[in-house]
């Protein structure tokens, strides 16, 4: 598989995490992904062999039909083949070399059209004449081709032949999810887009993003459990929420997954409810890393946070990734290539996720047992059981801190917050206290 050009970290670990996630995207691009069909399960499957048998794996089949919500389940749509041949009789265009060629969710199509009538039916980004667009007709019934501008423009008069040979029929929507339970039933759920075809960063980076996040999970003790979803866009978390709409204010933190991989700085979108425990643990994430970051505000658009973030649900689940879609140019379209994702980016992506889940993991609210006046900390030994590895002066204001505030109403990032101390300070000085009984 092709290497990532150039970007590599220095630690001999990280550069591992980053080529595997680089290899795996490498994989999953080519792929004729759409909301439904065998795309969408040549991708589950990737991923399950990336996984079992260490990982349960559950891939999930929902009829089409089925009322989800205000929606109903569509048509699933296959691709046998799909070309372009002009008057010569040579192929012009064909969906086997770029996935992308293929206006996405064709209906099948067999003619001979002349040039002007072809044309209404081609689709080219003037503004970037060498770059394919991806486009789709999900919900109204179409058919047509992308192309290069360029190419677009050289097309010569005469009779073209048109074969899409798709289909469109009564079958299922395919989604799967992974469960790892934890010591506690509270949830952090991860979901990704499945659907988008031919390009890394949008939606493969993803992909592979959340498969090695779940097995590095599962080699993890956990105190929460974790639900990763693979899932079509909208249509595929609102199946999801259809079906478990009664189980979803299990969900403590959330966050979808999209764009890890490009050279943007890390921008994380915070949940509509704005200052849930998933939106502090990620901006502290993002700070630890000492590098430039976003945090934007939620807004109604965008990817699935909005889902799970619709009004009635409400749910603690942010999106993060690195540069926004639709604030680069390559965001779909061919740009969006092997060449757009790096294994510098992706692993640094994963490497904040990996992070915000530590901290949340060990985010919880304490009681001190003993609240009344200070508690005598030297003859519990507390500072020579932490001391040796953290400044002493850290140490000490860590768990003064944690006893004044450990009340039952402030959680480990809020008292990081309070004090200005490292999350790790907090929650290493609590667990310090916690061990000779001082907190509950």
């Amino acid at each position: 598989m092709p290497r990532s050009p150039g970007e590599a970290s220095h630690d001999g670990g990280a550069r591992a995490v980053g080529t595997r996630l680089y290899d795996l995207v490498a994989e999953l691009t080519p792929m004729m992904r759409s909301i439904t069909g065998d795309g969408v399960r040549k991708t589950l499957a990737t991923v399950r062999g990336a996984l079992e048998p260490a990982v349960p794996f559950a891939v999930r089949e929902v009829p089409t039909g089925t009322p989800v919500l205000d929606w109903t389940v569509p048509k699933e749509w296959n691709v046998s083949q799909a070309w372009l041949a002009g008057p010569d009789g040579q192929r012009v265009l064909d969906a086997a070399d770029n996935p992308l060629h293929l206006l996405n969710y064709s209906i099948p199509t067999h003619t001979r059209l002349s040039l002007p009538d072809l044309l209404p039916h081609l689709h080219s980004l003037p503004d970037h004449p060498d770059w394919v667009p991806y486009r789709t007709s999900y919900y109204h019934e179409a058919w047509g081709f992308c192309l290069s501008d360029r190419q677009r423009r050289e097309l010569p008069d005469g009779e073209y032949e048109v074969h899409i040979d798709t289909t469109l029929t009564d079958g299922s929507l395919t989604f799967a999810e992974i469960a790892l339970p934890g010591s506690s039933p509270r949830e952090f759920l991860v979901t990704t887009h499945v659907c988008h075809p031919g390009m890394a960063n949008d939606n493969a980076s993803g992909i592979a993003t959340a498969t090695l996040l779940a097995a590095a999970l599962a080699d993890r003790p956990r105190r929460l459990s974790y639900r990763f979803l693979f899932i079509p866009g909208t249509i595929g978390a609102i199946t999801w929420l259809a079906h478990n709409r009664e189980s979803v204010d299990g969900i403590e933190h959330g966050l979808v997954l999209t764009g890890l991989g490009d050279r943007g700085q890390p921008t994380y979108k915070r949940s509509r409810r704005g200052d849930a425990g998933i939106d502090r643990a990620v901006t502290r994430a993002l700070k630890e890393t000492g590098r430039p970051y976003n945090v934007i505000d939620f807004s109604p658009y965008g990817y699935d946070e909005r889902q799970f973030c619709s009004p009635g649900f409400n749910l603690p689940v942010g999106r993060f990734g690195r540069s926004p879609h639709g604030t680069y140019a390559e965001y779909h379209t061919s740009a969006d290539n092997l060449g757009f994702v790096t294994a510098t980016g992706l692993n640094d992506s994963f490497a904040i996720i990996l992070r915000t889940i530590e901290i949340c993991e060990r985010d919880r609210t304490w009681t001190s047992t003993s609240p009344f006046g200070e508690p005598q900390l030297g003859r519990r030994g507390l500072y020579r059981s932490i001391g040796a590895t953290l400044d002493r002066e850290a140490v000490e204001m860590g768990l003064l801190w944690v006893l004044n505030l450990a009340d039952g109403s402030h959680s480990m990032i809020d008292i990081a917050d309070r004090a200005d101390l490292p999350f790790n300070t907090v929650a290493d000085a609590a667990d310090a206290l916690a061990a000779v009984g001082l907190l509950a």
